[in-house]
């Protein structure tokens, strides 16, 4: 791969969008690499968590735009038909995999890279970084769920300004928003965004598939809808091994050892 480092390490996979020069802005190539890692993702039994992250002083700065204007050229103006192909995948794919997505957040992340972060399980973001909804600077909408995450994060009225208005949000003022879950000092970024991860991947994940299902479905489900949900989750959690070994570790009084099964 060349758009995309990807390493396994504590049962963690690790992808970092490699496109620096551009600041890891879209092509179709990168797209296609993230794509392929992310159903690797999703069918290697030794990955229990994924940590995603940007190589050099961005995080993703959207599309890359020398790539749509040759498109532009050739005659390829359907820019549906590029959302459908390059983003939507990605996006369906992070919030259906049934493992914890961690997001770190190394500096701007812009259009499309904005919305990849809040599509995340949880992001963490560097104290220099940004967020920017940029599409209505060149007449275009915002895509790869924007309009979907970003008003459930930070509400209706500063998502339609955000989205309107295209003005940058400092890394503080997105956690004071909802947008992000944490805000690292630049050094200590990695260190504690993997550290999650890690951690994430040492739980029962079985459980925690499921609480990404029922976050899934929370957002069009009304409450009878949800406490049924809540019911069945709840009874497929109570059916697997993890649980039987957290509540003999509880009270054995040792550490549990999760086999995410």
């Amino acid at each position: 791969m060349e758009t995309i480092i990807f390493e396994i390490q504590d049962s963690v996979a690790k992808i970092t969008l490699n496109r620096p020069d551009v600041l890891n802005s879209f092509n179709r190539q990168l797209a296609k690499e993230f794509q392929d890692v992310l159903n690797t993702c999703a069918n290697d039994k030794t990955i229990r968590a994924v940590f995603l992250t940007g190589s050099g002083r961005a995080f993703c700065a959207g599309q890359d735009l020398s790539e749509a204007i040759e498109m532009g050229k050739t005659g390829d103006r359907d820019l549906g038909d590029s959302v459908e192909e390059v983003y939507n995948p990605i996006i369906r794919a992070i919030r259906n995999l049934e493992k914890p997505v961690i997001c770190a957040v190394n500096g701007v992340a812009a259009g499309a890279g904005a919305s990849l972060a809040f599509a995340c399980d949880v992001t963490y973001a560097a104290a220099s970084s940004s967020f920017l909804q940029a599409f209505s600077k060149i007449g275009l909408v915002p895509d790869s769920g924007g309009s979907f995450f970003l008003p459930r994060l930070v509400g209706f009225q500063k998502a339609s300004a955000l989205m309107m208005l295209a003005e940058k949000v400092p890394a503080e003022q997105a956690l004071q928003m909802g947008m992000v879950y944490k805000v690292c000092a630049d050094d200590k970024l990695a260190e504690e965004s993997f550290a999650a991860a890690k951690t994430l991947a040492g739980m029962p994940t079985k459980a925690l598939a499921y609480i990404k299902l029922m976050l899934n479905e929370s957002l069009s489900n009304d409450l009878d809808t949800q406490l049924d949900l809540e019911r069945d989750m709840q009874t497929a959690a109570g059916k697997t091994s993890d649980y039987k070994e957290g509540v003999n570790a509880f009270l054995e009084k040792r550490k549990p050892v999760f086999k995410g099964e």
